[in-house]
């Protein structure tokens, strides 16, 4: 699909925090394979709201969310979920804003989406060189409760964002409880979505780490964001126990899925 055709079905979600001028090179490798595409602007003030506003101005596939306040990237997201619903869209491919996640991607994803439209399209992250070691390793932790808490149904990255999501079941889920607001949002949207019976289907999807001196941005804050997944899983856990029967049931009867 060029980049002017236009999906009235699926659209690019974006969401953006204090980012950096890398924001605009994302949203260009973003506009050069899909539109439309949004961008959730989550109280930034280093400048780039009105930055990726001028270029919405120029460019009607483009549109800018701005929330006032920082929430968070889940917070953001359910912000463009709920717009989404209301413009009549059914599904959202979601990226970083960092330049991390692979444009280049999202006409291959958005296609299985097409496909299997009642599946989540899980990015499963091809490291290369650039990649820390203490990023790569410490997911599989993630992952193992992730695949615990839903019984190995086949979530392939608990934490990779570059996914699409069917917005009527993320938006039902997100909006019946008051997590899922910030780093917590990832893992515990595909857990959730597999509780809700939405199956997964992974694709590999290259990643790219960029050093700050290359313009890369993270607000992971190492403690404070370790606390609240572990918390997170907490919360998960409790709720695979209560769950464990229909999981253990629909294990052993995949074709009452």
């Amino acid at each position: 699909m060029s980049a002017r055709a236009g999906s009235r079905s699926h659209l690019v979600v974006i969401p953006s925090y204090n980012p950096g001028p890398q924001v605009f090179a994302t949203v260009r490798a973003a506009r050069a394979q899909w539109a439309p595409v949004w961008v959730v602007v989550d109280g930034s003030t280093d400048g780039t709201r009105e930055g990726l506003e001028r270029m919405a101005r120029e460019d009607d596939g483009l549109r800018v969310l701005a929330l006032e306040r920082n929430g968070g990237k889940g917070a953001a997201v359910l912000h463009a979920l709920r717009a989404a619903q209301a413009a009549g869209y059914s599904h959202v491919l979601t990226m970083d804003a960092d330049g991390q996640h692979p444009a280049a991607s999202i006409p291959e994803f958005m296609t299985a989406s097409m496909r299997s439209p009642g599946a989540v399209v899980l990015g499963v992250p091809q490291f290369d060189a650039s990649a820390p070691a203490l990023r790569v390793h410490g997911r599989r932790v993630s992952n193992w409760w992730a695949n615990l808490e839903t019984l190995w149904a086949g979530i392939g990255d608990s934490l990779f964002g570059f996914r699409v999501y069917p917005v009527g079941p993320l938006l039902a889920i997100m909006q019946a409880q008051r997590w899922m607001r910030r780093f917590d949002f990832d893992p515990e949207a595909a857990v959730r979505l597999v509780w809700r019976g939405v199956p997964p289907l992974n694709l590999p999807a290259p990643v790219r780490y960029l050093r700050p001196e290359d313009g890369g941005v993270s607000h992971f804050r190492y403690w404070r964001d370790n606390a609240l997944l572990s918390w997170m899983h907490v919360r998960l856990m409790l709720g695979f126990l209560l769950r464990l029967p229909w999981l253990a049931l629909r294990r052993v009867t995949p074709s009452r899925r």
